[in-house]
């Protein structure tokens, strides 16, 4: 006898999922108790301190859970691109909101509740990049199709740019990490990591000289590292191993050739005949891809040229188009500037912090640097302080590989997943979490740069823990209803 009988979304969610949903919750408000009390308060659950209002936010959010599930998994698919639409509109409404938090717009003042939209922008965003490219007859390798994706990523990003929110502004390059998993090209993301290390090494060593010489180290490294990663793309993307050879032989051998001479003879700017080297190389390039018709070969000449523009303009983008605050904070990071008591206040006092407690902690509610307030955010952005101080080595490795048991996790379901909407959309939750986890951790730490972005599940408040909380059950949801029989 053949069992028709539906089985129940309970039955089909994956609850190793939801149990570590429900441990980081736990943790995350042990850890706002400690950084919020004071000493000498009684009353952690009340509804006038931080940790009871906590409560209340958990509370709120699994009720908010709940609601998702009870939803038809294909209610998320229909009705994507409303979701999206309705969240843009009220992402560029936001801009123009006469509240100022910190200097950010961002911020929905509705009586008591602040709300800030960009968090549930994400989920918004993901739905509606997983509708849009699963949809028939999308092609990674359609450069329209690419562009039409990238701008739905994009468009909220600039919405946000526009409420001074930077940071979250920042967390949207994390579906790049998606759009890499569905086949975009791996030339874009290493590209993209090309940006970061030319930035880092130009700005850090620009006025350092090398010996003796009017070489700035900065310059001389970063055109040194285009022409290496030309030939080793040459070599990849053409196939010519040959060619490849040669643009890396004679780039290496005519550097090192006049490093000696200007050492030696006469002192003078090498970087002068590194760029003469860099535009043979992309005259080189362009000539074989006139001659062979290969496009792969613009391409690459393409990446030398920008890459050379971009390092040229990060200086200008650092000193005349960052805020101030922003290019302190980034000069602080690179170690140009020292500036603890101020730029650098923040992620000393947490270092501090993080140090004292040592392998197993001071225990709870018994930090020092915490009680005492001396780090700014430290039951928000800084929260992760809170962890090391009080539960140590041991427990800040414990939350750690929590934060990894989900994302294994969830790349588990994301591949498990038999329709391409689904897929797509776990691994921008995944791509989403991992990005907050590894530059709050990071800035906390010291080694990435401070913009103010929270700790999932752990930092204080109701729109990020709402926020990530839609985002993770809307995934629950759709794993949920690969294993339901549709009549």
């Amino acid at each position: 006898m053949i069992d028709n009988k539906q089985p129940s979304v309970l039955a089909s969610l994956d609850w190793w999922t939801i149990g570590i949903y429900l441990v980081l919750l736990i943790f995350g408000w042990v850890s706002v108790c400690g950084a919020s009390y004071n000493y000498g308060d009684n009353e952690i659950f009340s509804l006038g301190a931080r940790s009871g209002m906590q409560i209340i936010w958990i509370g709120t959010s699994i009720a908010l859970g709940l609601v998702i599930l009870l939803l038809d998994d294909r209610f998320y698919d229909t009705f994507s691109y409303v979701i999206y639409g309705i969240l843009v509109l009220l992402l560029f409404a936001t801009i123009f909101n006469p509240h100022s938090i910190k200097g950010s717009h961002s911020w929905l003042v509705l009586g008591p509740l602040r709300l800030q939209p960009a968090e549930f922008g994400k989920f918004a965003t993901a739905l509606a990049v997983a509708k849009f490219m699963s949809s028939y007859g999308f092609s990674m390798q359609n450069l329209k199709h690419f562009m039409a994706a990238v701008g739905i990523i994009v468009l909220p990003m600039l919405c946000i740019v526009g409420q001074r929110e930077t940071g979250s502004a920042l967390v949207y390059l994390s579906f790049f990490l998606m759009l890499y998993r569905e086949g975009m090209p791996g030339a874009i993301l290493f590209t993209g990591v090309s940006m970061v290390a030319y930035f880092v090494v130009g700005v850090k060593y620009e006025n350092v000289m090398m010996w003796d010489t009017y070489t700035s180290v900065g310059k001389f490294v970063v055109l040194l590292l285009v022409q290496i990663f030309t030939a080793g793309m040459v070599n990849s993307y053409t196939g010519n191993k040959k060619q490849a050879l040669i643009i890396l032989g004679y780039s290496v051998g005519i550097t090192l050739l006049f490093v000696l001479f200007s050492t030696y003879v006469i002192p003078f700017d090498i970087v002068w005949i590194q760029l003469f080297l860099c535009a043979m190389i992309i005259g080189f390039l362009v000539y074989h891809g006139l001659r062979t018709r290969f496009r792969n070969y613009f391409l690459i000449s393409i990446f030398s040229l920008g890459s050379i523009a971009f390092f040229y303009s990060a200086d200008y983008v650092l000193n005349h188009v960052m805020e101030p605050h922003q290019r302190v904070r980034i000069n602080v990071l690179l170690g140009l500037d020292e500036d603890l008591a101020g730029a650098g206040y923040n992620v000393h006092q947490s270092e501090i912090a993080i140090g004292s407690g040592g392998l197993q902690g001071k225990g709870f509610l018994n930090g020092t640097q915490t009680k005492l307030k001396f780090v700014p955010e430290q039951d928000t952005d800084f929260i992760f302080c809170t962890v090391g101080e009080e539960e140590g080595f041991l427990g800040s490795a414990g939350v750690l590989l929590l934060f990894l048991a989900l994302i294994l996790r969830l790349m588990h379901l994301a591949e498990r997943q038999p329709y391409k909407f689904g897929r797509i959309y776990g691994y921008c939750v995944l791509s989403v979490f991992l990005f907050h986890l590894f530059i709050n951790v990071g800035m906390v730490l010291g080694l990435t740069p401070v913009i103010g972005i929270p700790l999932p599940f752990f930092s204080y408040g109701g729109s990020s823990l709402w926020g990530f909380t839609i985002l993770l059950f809307i995934f629950l949801r759709i794993d949920a209803g690969r294993n339901l029989v549709r009549s």
